[in-house]
């Protein structure tokens, strides 16, 4: 079913928005915007299509649910986290997983060790996931489980995890993230190709809908297209388009919309523009209702968008970072007056490592002073009638629905992911911001702006990477020696068999494993069996930083040096951008790629999800000067080391290796130690990084 959204209308009368490509300047535009053009005036609470909120009272009634996203080490160490959490206020659980675990791989894989426990909690079997709920109601407490990669097995561990304990599914509440169409876009945590991955994620939302009513089974998250760089409208359609693909595929499944549409969810990243932010959830909910409308809906609850909202992590700063706690609670207030039904907001330290407890706990109140020591919670809409941000609403909403009905003419967003555009879309915005930072045009207060000339040490919470591979082994061992194997395999031979063949949820079957203690590299392997691994191919886009920056001093000078290098050797620079270990996160090291390849070096992008060996091996074929390693999860401290043992082993230490991205300032002893030659933490300009990097080649060259 695939009704014609061209032909709805968005505005009764009104103007065309002329909006800048990021959107930034929307504020500067609004001087002659007829408010009364604006058809969303009309709109209520409760009411399609639920601009001002899903519900009449909205938080009158009841406030949103406070959540807060955590998970790390064992599942002992996070089950504790989250019971002191529930004991100091909070509502919900959203548990987080290590990366070994989102890519569906066992702790004791030969490709995984320096990730273990690392992002996340590890999560290797269906013992660890009793332990990770271990005196949780789970009839009581609402969980959320950021999941795609890995879901069956994860979805497959709760509920069997749930039985086992006395609640059947149709008592459980929460939602799994279920949202795989985004990680092909900008998170990367997959892990078959685009068709079974899709196949997977109707199975689960065909099974929840007939078996778990309390339950959502996707959340459909825009948090990480905003991370990756998309601005307000491009987020905003990009998500709904996605939603509207899992609407559809639902829908040739056989289900009636009112089904399960009540029940999906939706994740909105919330940035530091406060008006914009608050206004993108309101016509996230005008759009959203229009989309459905046309599937005849008779619950009116089918169009309702309802809402996980989390504040930014992009906007943290390793430098002040107490400044963080400014930024958060400003994210967390345009979150909750633009109505959002749940909420994470980050700790400060989050630019720097995993948050600590204390930081959890700032973080944590800063909900609770909003919803007890203001009068926020009294208001429906609080910001209903402002012109600036009905105005804001308005223009966003018929900006997004443009990007919409571009993803639409491809043929919606599984083909247009297969065209690499809304990819291609976010890297150039992601560059874009990257210059107007660079150049001071965006203000970051203690990056390029009023810097402090003290450092601010913040205690960070350290997992010993060693510890937990250990105990997980350990694990896994004894569930090993302890289960009946040959059952496991029966059971993973009927799910091999089942994935070959279209007539079978997957879910179900997953079931059967988890039942009889398959682990989730297991179940995962007998999928990929017959499904494949999915590997993504990059190319860096070019011209857009130098665009931004055509005019800039300091990227005139880096251009300069690398002409100058080129004239002394008789080739350009060459670096080989790399991502080392599992993290999938790939902002930084994009954004690298193109502005590098825009001051004049020769860029090698590497695949994702390497080897310190892997890196090795395509620097040295590749004959690159340098190698830049991007690292975000914490597995620099072991993955990094082993790369430069194998340079030196293989001969090539003349290679040098620079490092950025999240890496606390303790660690920096240990990586120059094993050879690194620059660091280059958060809010590096990156024109200076390649004059800096550029010298040091220069000089080798002089001195070799």
């Amino acid at each position: 079913m695939r009704p014609d959204f061209s032909s709805i209308p968005l505005i009764r009368r009104g103007i065309t928005p002329n909006i800048d490509r990021s959107g930034s300047n929307l504020l500067r535009t609004c001087d002659h915007f007829d408010l009364e053009s604006c058809e969303h005036l009309d709109y209520s609470a409760g009411l399609p299509p639920f601009l001002r909120g899903p519900y009449p009272s909205m938080y009158a009634e009841r406030p949103w649910t406070i959540r807060q996203y955590a998970g790390f080490s064992t599942a002992e160490e996070s089950n504790a986290f989250y019971l002191s959490a529930i004991a100091a206020g909070q509502c919900g659980i959203s548990v987080a997983f290590d990366l070994p675990t989102h890519r569906g791989y066992d702790s004791d894989h030969s490709l995984v060790h320096g990730d273990v426990g690392q992002a996340g909690v590890a999560i290797d079997s269906i013992e660890d996931m009793h332990i990770l709920f271990n005196h949780i109601s789970l009839a009581d407490m609402s969980v959320s489980m950021t999941m795609n990669g890995a879901v069956l097995p994860i979805m497959a561990f709760f509920i069997v995890a749930a039985q086992e304990s006395g609640v059947m599914p149709q008592q459980l509440r929460g939602t799994i993230q279920n949202d795989i169409l985004k990680e092909f876009m900008v998170r990367n945590t997959y892990i078959y190709p685009p068709q079974p991955s899709m196949r997977i994620t109707g199975d689960i939302i065909q099974w929840c809908t007939e078996n778990m009513p309390r339950f959502n089974p996707v959340s459909v998250s825009g948090y990480h297209m905003h991370e990756a760089g998309a601005p307000a409208a491009m987020e905003l359609a990009y998500t709904l388009a996605n939603g509207l693909e899992y609407v559809r595929t639902a829908i040739d499944r056989g289900l009636d919309i009112d089904s399960f549409a009540p029940r999906i969810s939706f994740f909105f990243g919330i940035g530091m523009n406060y008006f914009i932010e608050l206004s993108k959830l309101r016509a996230a909910r005008i759009l959203w209702a229009r989309l459905i409308k046309p599937f005849e809906p008779k619950n009116p609850k089918s169009m309702a968008l309802r809402m996980h909202c989390q504040t930014s992590g992009y906007s943290l700063t390793a430098q002040d970072p107490r400044n963080n706690i400014a930024r958060t609670t400003l994210e967390a207030l345009s979150a909750v007056c633009g109505q959002t039904q749940s909420l994470h907001t980050n700790a400060l330290d989050e630019a720097l490592a995993l948050p600590s407890a204390d930081t959890s706990r700032i973080a944590r109140n800063t909900q609770l002073i909003l919803q007890e020591e203001t009068e926020l919670t009294r208001a429906i809409d609080p910001w209903g009638g402002s012109y600036v941000v009905e105005y804001l609403t308005h223009t966003l909403t018929h900006h997004a629905w443009s990007y919409i009905q571009e993803i639409e003419s491809i043929g919606g967003m599984t083909k247009a992911i297969a065209s690499g555009l809304p990819k291609m879309r976010i890297e150039e915005e992601a560059a874009v911001k990257q210059a107007n930072i660079d150049q001071g045009k965006e203000i970051i207060v203690g990056i390029n702006s009023f810097q402090s000339k003290s450092s601010s040490e913040i205690r960070l919470l350290r997992v010993d990477n060693r510890e937990v591979l250990a105990n997980q082994s350990k694990r896994l061992s004894h569930l090993k020696q302890s289960r009946d194997s040959s059952k496991v395999e029966q059971a993973l031979e009927h799910l091999r068999k089942c994935a070959s063949q279209d007539n079978a949820n997957l879910l179900d079957v997953a079931l059967i494993a988890a039942k009889e203690r398959a682990t989730l590299g297991e179940i995962s392997a007998a999928l990929e069996s017959v499904f494949g691994r999915y590997h993504a191919q990059h190319e860096p886009i070019t011209g857009v930083y130098s665009a931004t920056m055509e005019t800039d001093e300091c990227t005139v000078k880096a251009q300069s040096l690398s002409d100058e290098f080129a004239k002394l050797t008789g080739r350009r620079p060459r670096i080989l951008i790399a991502k080392i270990g599992l993290d999938g996160h790939d902002r930084g090291a994009r954004v690298i790629a193109t502005a590098f390849a825009d001051l004049g070096f020769d860029v090698d992008i590497g695949p994702l999800f390497q080897t310190p060996e892997d890196v090795a091996r395509q620097a040295i074929e590749n004959d690159v000067h340098i190698t830049g390693i991007s690292s975000l999860a914490g597995a620099h401290r072991t993955l990094i080391p082993e790369l430069m043992n194998i340079f030196q082993r293989d001969g090539r230490s003349d290679i040098k290796v620079v490092v950025g991205g999240i890496i606390p300032n303790e660690d920096y002893p240990l990586l120059y130690h094993s050879g690194v030659v620059s660091i280059f933490g958060p809010g590096t300009v990156i024109a200076e990084a390649a004059q800096k990097i550029i010298n040091q080649l220069l000089d080798h060259v002089s001195h070799p």
